[in-house]
């Protein structure tokens, strides 16, 4: 019975111990709240941005390809590959940190704003291309059966093409948003407060790294694997929409 109680007691100590070592490091002086705002601000980035991106994506995708089908937009069409050569061509935090300290630099504006263009425009590239690729996928006969109903370009690609491109590059898409998602964490680099920036600021405190990095990657874990749910639940929709 002795034993039993000095083993219970042990196991008592020990849960307290990391009790008291979490409450030390995550809830006392109210530390918790650089988490939340690492989390806000990493939402917001990541959400705005995928919409830039999209939209740059979309435009520059129809650009390129109305270039390759039927020779139109010869400017804007360099013009969009030049710069989807050098969003790709150029590391992610060399773009972050031109927009923030060259561009946006005699600029009074919200860091978590430039956050959001920088990401949004680098997202935009990565996504025309996956688009470009979707569209280049469907069978031209489609298209040209498009054209035999009296469709135009773009009645073609809103009605008959892109529908079915997106199905087709959906998951590219869902990993470009969970790749986003991850990669705010550069943003750290300029100062914006998101989930890594927030657990170095509670460790830069507290001189413990342990439950700060660990908190901070279950939320991404967390995060990352309901977007692929999502994304997975989107999928199965479209395929039984088509089928």
């Amino acid at each position: 019975m002795e034993v039993l109680f000095n083993v219970w007691g042990g196991i008592v100590k020990f849960f307290q111990s990391i009790w008291d070592n979490f409450y030390q490091t995550i809830i006392y002086d109210n530390r918790y709240l650089y988490i939340l705002e690492g989390l806000f601000n990493t939402l917001i980035i990541a959400l705005f941005a995928v919409i830039i991106g999209i939209v740059i994506g979309v435009l520059i995708a129809l650009i390129r390809n109305n270039y390759d089908r039927n020779n139109k937009f010869k400017l804007l069409n360099k013009i969009s590959t030049l710069y989807v050569n050098i969003i790709r061509g150029t590391p992610q935090i060399l773009q972050l940190m031109i927009i923030y300290y060259i561009i946006f630099k005699s600029v009074d504006i919200n860091i978590v704003i430039v956050g959001i263009i920088a990401f949004g425009i680098n997202s935009g590239a990565y996504v025309s291309e996956i688009i470009r690729a979707g569209i280049e996928s469907i069978d031209n006969g489609q298209i040209e059966a498009g054209y035999s109903l009296g469709l135009n370009y773009s009645k073609v690609m809103r009605y008959i093409i892109l529908p079915q491109a997106i199905k087709n590059i959906l998951p590219a898409l869902g990993n470009e948003f969970i790749t986003l998602l991850k990669d705010t964490s550069v943003g750290a680099y300029i100062g914006i407060v998101e989930l890594t920036k927030a657990s170095d600021i509670i460790a830069s405190r507290t001189y413990d790294y342990f439950f700060p990095l660990i908190i901070v990657a279950i939320i991404y874990l967390i995060l990352t694997i309901g977007l692929s749910k999502l994304i997975s639940m989107m999928e199965r929709k479209l395929s039984n929409d088509y089928c």
